[in-house]
């Protein structure tokens, strides 16, 4: 019998000279310990509720759950700090670091939803921010298994990124190009799904169309 296959979200945070953050899972991290990937998790049962209160430009439900959403928005906010919320005027918000860091604290044990700090902060989340182009399923010999949607985030003009170092053991900004050829050299281990990320991104910059192809068979574990 297939294991659960549980929802997620994963984010590709780029900056205005088109290079994408990547972050490095600790190696003892029992799923992918060692592997660079960009950030993500699972949907939780908060994100699905959604508060209209809080939201904008919201997207078509029928495509799949817009919990996906929410969820990509928070997974960025806990784990590298970039906070996809606006306030009425159309300005990204900025927090005060001590605030940042609380509610950052609050969302990795579960005390607070997204939502709940839109609301306490009198913030909105615009949907326009986040660009999906695809999803993956894991594959059936992996302990856990996920069915991930992926998005593209802009960095904020007013915010930089500081990873949480429980989750993260190094982050930085790099060029698709230098990572697949970092790959491709046996120095920086890449799943399957952020290979097809970054040449879907690579793609579109050529002109092609901004959405993974069709899934590919693969393994797991995944090659290195």
């Amino acid at each position: 019998m297939d294991r659960m296959i549980k929802p997620a979200s994963t984010v590709v945070l780029m900056d205005q000279l088109n290079r994408v953050y990547l972050t490095k899972r600790p190696k003892t991290m029992k799923f992918l310990g060692g592997y660079y990937v960009f950030p993500g998790g699972s949907v939780e049962h908060e994100d699905e509720e959604i508060k209209k209160d809080y939201i904008k430009n919201e997207k078509d439900p029928d495509a799949f759950s817009l919990g996906h959403y929410i969820a990509a928005a928070r997974e960025l906010f806990e784990e590298v700090g970039v906070l996809l919320a606006n306030h009425d005027d159309g300005t990204f918000a900025k927090l005060k670091n001590q605030t940042e860091w609380e509610y950052r604290r609050q969302l990795l044990n579960g005390e607070i939803s997204f939502t709940q700090i839109l609301r306490q902060e009198n913030l909105y989340f615009d949907f326009n921010h986040l660009t999906y182009f695809g999803h993956r399923i894991t594959p059936k010999e992996s302990p856990i298994r996920f069915d991930t949607r992926f998005f593209i985030a802009k960095l904020p003009n007013n915010q930089s990124p500081k990873p949480e170092q429980n989750e993260i053991d190094e982050a930085f900004w790099m060029n698709p190009v230098d990572i697949l050829t970092a790959y491709q050299e046996g120095k920086m281990p890449l799943v399957p799904p952020t290979i097809d990320s970054l040449e879907t991104i690579l793609n579109h910059q050529n002109g092609g169309e901004l959405m993974m192809g069709k899934q590919r068979p693969e393994r797991f574990p995944f090659r290195t």
